[in-house]
């Protein structure tokens, strides 16, 4: 898959989405239209899905466009082993989070996602990254995202799983289980844990 013409795709489907916001009538809103459709095409080619599908995947996306926003929480034990889920729908293991809700701080969603897909209470001590995925080795998705990363300074344990996590488990960072990537990597998950022991944060 090329790169350069997936971020050219999301840039011409912000455009049309930005366009679509600030139309002056009927003319402008059809020409905005047909290029989101044609974006609707070309990320559907890149990504080897159903045009509609992907125009179902963006039916929510109006007003100006801007980057999607996970939210995701770095949790350790007395051990330094980092807290990870496991995703039910393709058995591989990630830092509990996913996208922020309207209505709650960053942090507020990150310590929600915690206790939702692994039933244990965190505090949040502190912002260890925020990275834009373009920037890292995960797999190409259609969004454009940003990752927010809190630390999460356990309150409370639990051993609860949520509709979207079968699993519940910490890991040695030298021995960490199959990662979902398009969620995060084990190279993040590395550096994660060398943030959170000498006090820094890294940002794209």
């Amino acid at each position: 898959m090329s790169f350069r013409r997936l971020e050219q795709a999301r840039r011409l489907l912000a455009l049309a989405q930005t366009g679509l916001h600030y139309a002056g009538g009927a003319f402008d809103e059809e020409r905005y239209k047909e290029i989101a459709a044609i974006a609707h095409d070309q990320l559907a080619e890149l990504a080897e899905m159903d045009a509609g599908k992907v125009a179902e995947l963006f039916v929510h996306e109006a007003g100006y466009a801007n980057p999607k926003l996970d939210v995701r929480c770095a949790v350790f034990n007395a051990a330094g082993e980092i807290l990870l889920v496991r995703e039910a729908t393709e058995g591989l293991w990630s830092l509990p989070g996913g996208w922020a809700d309207i209505g709650a701080s960053p942090a507020e969603n990150a310590v929600r996602e915690v206790r939702e897909e692994s039933g244990y209470t965190v505090r949040v001590s502190r912002l260890l990254a925020v990275w834009d995925m373009t920037r890292h080795q995960h797999p190409p998705s259609v969004f454009h995202i940003w990752k927010l990363v809190f630390l999460g300074d356990i309150v409370t344990p639990g051993d609860a799983v949520g509709v979207e996590t079968d699993g519940v488990e910490f890991f040695n960072i030298n021995a960490l289980p199959p990662l979902s990537v398009a969620r995060i990597l084990a190279e993040q998950i590395r550096r994660l844990d060398e943030l959170r022991r000498i006090g820094g944060i890294d940002f794209d």
